[in-house]
């Protein structure tokens, strides 16, 4: 079990895995190979960034906390496949940070804080750039949500983007013993695969605003939380899939909302 001689800040979000066998599990869970960049965001202690430089070409982590420079210094000495930029990961320059890299195939790889888990992942998906694989540690209720399917209570808004974009893969639960400090929740590990045999819409910005305007209020339906449509339209689409204006956006697949998308942005 690693051992950990820093202060955490718990604003944050620092709890660092101990754990080199779950950490291990993580990056196999990438099935990294040929000339490589990863991206890791929150390095924290380097445990996960040590087994990365192990197989990737380049590793490219980012570091909020400054007072961790001279740990990750002394940790990462001799792995010269390393780079670590202290800065905000959110605020960051990525693709221009990319390109400084010449690589075959780009991945991100990370325990990242919980607090930005959605902000990281929808910071990737606007950046365009193409991961061969994305592999995270989240909390596990949010891991529920990116993954669940139409008819769940806990399907909204953000499944429906992310199962746009990706395949999304449960690898497995993680114990809240595996960390330092000891968390209050439960994580899994999930894997992000791009879809290549997705359909297109018209525009990405509309069809992210249909999506979030269908559950902005949970329990009620299309009929009402898409009043400002051509409900005519909408009332088309969803007849096609088999459905009716009085059905809740939990109940309506990935196709429904790329279709409802196309027919709306054309008008």
């Amino acid at each position: 079990m690693e051992k950990y001689d820093v202060k955490f800040k718990k604003k944050f979000g620092q709890n660092f895995l101990k754990d080199v066998n779950v950490v291990r599990r993580i990056v196999d869970a990438a099935n990294i190979d040929g000339e490589s960049l990863v991206i890791e965001v929150g390095p924290g202690g380097a445990i996960m960034t040590r087994e990365l430089s192990k197989v990737a070409t380049n590793v490219l982590a980012y570091e909020i906390d400054s007072d961790l420079e001279d740990e990750l210094a002394s940790r990462l000495y001799d792995c010269n496949n390393v780079r670590v930029l202290f800065q905000d990961f959110l605020n960051s320059d990525l693709c221009n940070d990319v390109d400084n890299y010449s690589y075959e195939n780009l991945y991100f790889v990370s325990n990242v804080p919980y607090y930005i888990t959605t902000p990281i992942i929808l910071k990737l998906i606007s950046s365009k750039l193409h991961f061969k694989k994305i592999v995270m540690m989240v909390q596990k209720e949010v891991g529920v949500r990116f993954t669940t399917g139409p008819g769940s209570k806990d399907y909204g808004s953000i499944s429906v983007l992310l199962q746009y974009y990706f395949r999304v893969k449960k690898e497995f639960y993680v114990s809240r013993g595996m960390f330092v400090p000891v968390p209050n929740v439960d994580s899994v590990v999930v894997s992000f695969e791009e879809r290549t045999d997705r359909e297109e819409v018209c525009d990405l910005d509309f069809f992210e605003t249909i999506v979030r305007n269908s559950f902005q209020f949970k329990r009620k339906t299309i009929r009402n939380n898409l009043k400002k449509y051509d409900l005519s339209i909408v009332e088309e689409v969803l007849i096609k899939h088999g459905f009716n204006l009085n059905t809740r956006a939990e109940d309506l697949g990935v196709e429904v909302f790329v279709d409802l998308t196309n027919a709306l942005y054309k008008e």
